[in-house]
């Protein structure tokens, strides 16, 4: 690949919260000229481009065009997620034999962390490195806060690497026992952000198991097989080949809205999904250390949202990979565990690679 210019970042003001915080946005450019555009509130990746087969660049992920907006009408593009990623039945679980009580905020569920971390201003230090520019982001969350137990001193490293790659270390530490599942929520459309359906990606999942849910969308507690249902991805499949078929468990979430179960060691990093936009020759491979991750086809978009450019973002016009632990794990004992402790490390490393197919 020619190098088209050396790895920079730079900062601009991207406004203040409504709270009157000073918000800035970070742009890094790597070796390739592939571009990341990040703010640090929410630790929010606001535009992403990287090239087609013949080398074009288009932003392949949905995004709003101002802070205001990221603040009131944003479903998570683009943030980091926390205290923990997906959602806690009834907001409510117990841990050391004290029961815990979150704020609902998805019926009477507990999302994302409630008024969780992509609601919040980040201490920000950029840098440039061999790997690529990176942004590091830290942020202490108060004992207490949104419900949750400990103050949780939580580190995000955001890397635009030279192999185009969106590479996202998180670290975590706690003064009490507590829990966490920090994960990444863009919306993907590898045609380019506001360019249709994502029905067309060619998918293929590295999980042959998956934790069907309830009509809340909250795990049933099962870990079932993938045979034999809409969700065997396990081959390279179009996303709208099975996507609306008569089955209970896509008409609860309008889609796919599920946590599938890694085929790696929990911990590794290794290769957990791969998608492919036919007419650009776009590919994305994605790498976790999780144990599951959820596939979100956009299902609940509407087309209320006028995103960057003036684009309409329409249901299913994106999807999300969320590398992650389970959803209602700290209700579920056959579930990996979320809990952190005092003197522990909590561990995430997520990447988004890009490549140019045939």
């Amino acid at each position: 690949m020619k190098k088209a210019s050396i790895s920079s970042i730079s900062e601009k003001s991207f406004g203040k919260t409504s709270s009157g915080q000073n918000v800035s946005l970070f742009t890094l450019k790597n070796e390739n000229g592939a571009m990341a555009t990040i703010t640090n509130y929410g630790g929010t990746v606001v535009s992403l481009l990287m090239p087609d087969r013949h080398g074009k660049f288009s932003d392949l992920v949905l995004g709003l065009r101002t802070l205001r907006e990221y603040e009131e009408k944003s479903p998570y593009f683009g943030c980091l997620v926390g205290r923990f990623g997906n959602r806690i039945a009834k907001g409510a679980f117990k841990l050391g034999g004290k029961n815990y009580q979150l704020p609902a905020n998805n019926g009477p569920n507990s999302l994302h962390g409630g008024k969780g971390f992509d609601k919040v201003v980040w201490r920000a230090v950029p840098s440039v490195a061999k790997l690529g520019p990176s942004l590091r982001l830290t942020y202490t969350s108060r004992d207490g806060e949104e419900g949750y137990p400990g103050t949780l001193q939580v580190t995000a490293t955001y890397t635009l690497t030279n192999r185009n790659e969106l590479k996202l270390v998180y670290r975590a530490k706690t003064d009490k026992t507590t829990i966490v599942n920090l994960t990444h929520h863009s919306y993907f459309n590898l045609a380019g952000h506001g360019h249709g359906e994502i029905l067309d990606h060619v998918v293929t999942l590295h999980a042959g198991k998956f934790t069907p849910v309830n009509k809340n969308l909250i795990p049933t507690g099962k870990i079932s097989s993938v045979k034999g249902t809409p969700f065997d991805l396990l081959k390279p499949t179009a996303i709208g080949t099975h996507i609306d078929e008569d089955a209970a468990q896509l008409k609860f979430a309008g889609g796919y809205d599920h946590n599938w179960v890694a085929d790696k060691p929990v911990g590794q990093l290794g290769l957990i999904a791969k998608f492919e936009e036919p007419k650009s020759g776009r590919i994305m491979e994605v790498f976790s250390t999780e144990p599951g991750f959820q596939f979100y086809t956009g299902n609940f978009l509407d087309g209320s949202l006028r995103g960057k450019a003036g684009k309409i973002y329409h249901r299913r016009s994106g999807f999300c990979v969320e590398p992650q632990h389970f959803p209602d794990s700290p209700n579920h004992k056959n579930f990996p565990s979320t809990r952190l402790r005092p003197g522990e490390v909590y561990k995430n490393t997520i990447i988004y690679r890009f490549l140019k197919g045939k």
